[in-house]
């Protein structure tokens, strides 16, 4: 009997199984890096131990640690929630020798699907229809570029062991290979551990479509359905979706038998997913499993309404699935989107600092909110830097996105750059609205998904003026606080009162006027924090300060002649050295952020004259990297 419970996680997903945990009567144990110690799910947890550091090998996914802690706090399991050490078939066997439950499946099941190249072929024999590719163990450059010509370009590097868009590129001619194999390898070592990769053709206007599969210590197997997760940047989900739009029966039954088939065939017990392309035609292809939750299984609860955070606590014990397949519900529809601190129109580039804003809405019928932050966190470069996910359901898809957008709408965001506008315009596209999916969705449609970053009109600053004014702090005068000159109000005898704002927002500086009394405000979202408002204009969350002219003027030194890190990260390459002669695009230096990386690249031609960083060092947001010569 499972009593107490270690979660070997963070953020929301910790917090989520926490949850279902307690419900059950169980006792719940967090662990944490230093960074995290006043973390949410620390502080929803039962105890907490501490791991002491900040890079994921110190602490997430040190096995020795996690074991360790799971013993101390006497803990009889360990949930890996997903991410770090849950597809992790030693910590697995770990877990196992020290005589503990892992809420997940063996190591066996984990160590078939943990190397792609091994789980396709294992496929091929269960009679799972594959995608063209390599899956050998010759990892050279040539042996891909050999393989890319048999296959045809374009195609889709992937890391064997990973997983969440990591170690993944795709390439459209051979002479790209070379340089992406070795950032993939890159990638998907710092990620996972290993970097063995393998080569699939990348099929072009696929959908993504995956099965969730339970399987128990008895034998049984049932998939409840599919979900659409076409909707995608950096390889990594945006939205998802459940069921997949414009599935016919048949197809679903032949996606979750071939699905089924894939679990058995390697001994799968717990929760797995099942991840297949599909093409035009209707037919598809595998993927890989998933041997963990997944990120998006709030969709299936909510068609199925099934915990399965509590199906996987029931089928640790040893217990026997609960329903048969005739027996699983699937009941309207449901949509899923993540959350995440990160920039849309600089590339996605992930995001970090304080979360100055961070306000859920009052919940109604049909919406559910994922979260592991809460106001006046710190969102750190060591780790994922999604922040949550909001989940809405509905008798149909149009009123689960309607909902959805309405959830959405009243989550306010602000003190780090994050996707919240992005989201609600991909849920409001004419495309979205239409079911038109696949996983080009966003490139094909990013001129209208980006946000608009011409000048803001006069309207905006009038606005943000008003606002500004409205949610002022009354200035209290100490010796007469009921004086007219210790109120906001702009006092004139026999004239309009007026006051004169220097406001500053987007980069933008604008001087306005404001006659007090004067009309009624526009209905806007307005929030104060301190000296920032955070207005919502045309679904951006867009932060407002006031300025003394003089002062930013005399600050307003741009450096020259070098190049600024994008984000917080930290530099694993560098490409060039002093005196080196570079044009326009040359690549400079390898920027690592949240396990993935960024190139960073000359934006001119020029001489390098200075390098200010070496490779391991951290560096901040806005940190000038080298100096350049023109």
């Amino acid at each position: 009997m499972i009593t107490t419970l270690l979660v070997a996680n963070r953020g929301e997903i910790a917090c989520r199984i926490m949850r279902t945990a307690r419900a059950m009567g169980i006792t719940t144990v967090a662990v944490h890096s230093t960074v995290d110690r006043d973390a949410l799910h620390v502080q929803r947890a039962d105890r907490a131990v501490e791991l002491a550091g900040n890079q994921a090998s110190q602490t997430y996914l040190n096995i020795d640690r996690i074991i360790a802690a799971a013993q101390a706090s006497g803990a009889q399991a360990i949930h890996p929630g997903y991410g770090f050490l849950s597809e992790n078939a030693d910590f697995a066997q770990a877990v196992s020798d020290a005589g503990l439950i892992l809420i997940g499946p063996p190591a066996a099941a984990i160590e078939a699907m943990g190397s792609k190249s091994a789980a396709k072929a294992l496929m091929a024999q269960a009679g799972v229809p594959l995608v063209p590719g390599y899956h050998g163990n010759d990892q050279s450059a040539q042996a891909f570029i050999e393989a890319a010509g048999q296959v045809g370009y374009p195609v889709l590097l992937k890391a064997s062991a990973g997983g969440g868009g990591k170690g993944m590129k795709v390439v459209h001619h051979e002479a790209q290979l070379a340089e992406a194999l070795q950032s993939a390898q890159r990638e998907a070592g710092s990620a996972f551990g290993n970097d063995h990769m393998l080569l699939e053709k990348y099929l072009l206007k696929p959908r993504h479509v995956e099965i969730q599969i339970f399987a128990d210590q008895q034998g049984n197997c049932v998939y409840l359905h599919e979900r659409d997760c076409s909707i995608q940047r950096r390889h990594q989900k945006v939205i998802e979706e459940a069921p997949a739009p414009g599935l016919g029966q048949a197809l679903r039954v032949r996606m979750g038998e071939a699905a089924v088939r894939a679990a058995q065939a390697i001994g799968y017990v717990g929760a797995g997913t099942v991840e297949f392309l599909l093409d035009e035609r209707g037919e598809f292809f595998f993927m890989e499993m998933n041997t963990r939750l997944q990120v998006e299984h709030p969709v299936t609860e909510a068609i199925t309404g099934l915990d399965l955070v509590e199906w996987q606590l029931h089928i640790a014990r040893g217990e026997s699935l609960p329903l048969t397949q005739e027996q699983v519900p699937l009941q309207g529809h449901a949509i899923e989107v993540r959350l995440y601190a990160e920039d849309p129109n600089r590339d996605f580039l992930p995001a970090s600092g304080s979360l100055d804003l961070y306000q859920e809405p009052e919940l109604a019928p049909g919406q559910r909110i994922d979260s592991g932050v809460r106001e006046g966190d710190r969102v750190s470069p060591w780790y994922d830097p999604m922040l949550g996910k909001l989940i809405a359901w509905g008798d149909d898809r149009e009123q689960a996105r309607q909902r959805l957008l309405n959830l959405l709408r009243g989550t306010l965001i602000g003190g780090v750059q994050n996707n919240r506008s992005f989201l609600l315009r991909l849920l409001e596209h004419p495309a979205f609205v239409g079911a038109e999916l696949d996983t080009d969705f966003i490139p094909r449609h990013a001129d209208d998904l980006l946000a608009n970053t011409d000048a803001l009109p006069d309207s905006f600053w009038e606005q943000a003026a008003r606002h500004f004014i409205a949610t002022q702090p009354a200035w209290q005068r100490a010796d007469d606080p009921h004086s007219p000159w210790a109120q906001t109000s702009g006092l004139r005898l026999g004239m309009p009162a007026a006051i004169r704002l220097h406001l500053q927002c987007r980069g933008e500086q604008r001087r306005i006027y404001v006659h007090v009394p004067g009309p009624a405000r526009e209905s806007a979202i307005a929030v104060r924090r301190g000296d920032v408002l955070y207005l919502d204009w045309q679904g951006e969350l867009l932060a407002v300060t006031q300025i003394d002219p003089v002062a930013a003027a005399q600050h307003d030194h741009p450096s020259e002649g070098g190049l600024t890190a994008p984000m917080n990260g930290s530099i694993v390459r560098i490409l060039v050295e002093p005196g080196q002669q570079v044009e326009p695009g040359t690549p400079l230096m390898v920027l690592e952020a949240m396990k993935m990386e960024h190139s960073i690249r000359a934006d001119r031609a020029g001489t390098v004259r200075k390098l200010l960083y070496a490779e391991g060092d951290m560096v901040s947001e806005g940190s000038l990297l080298l100096e350049l010569e023109p």
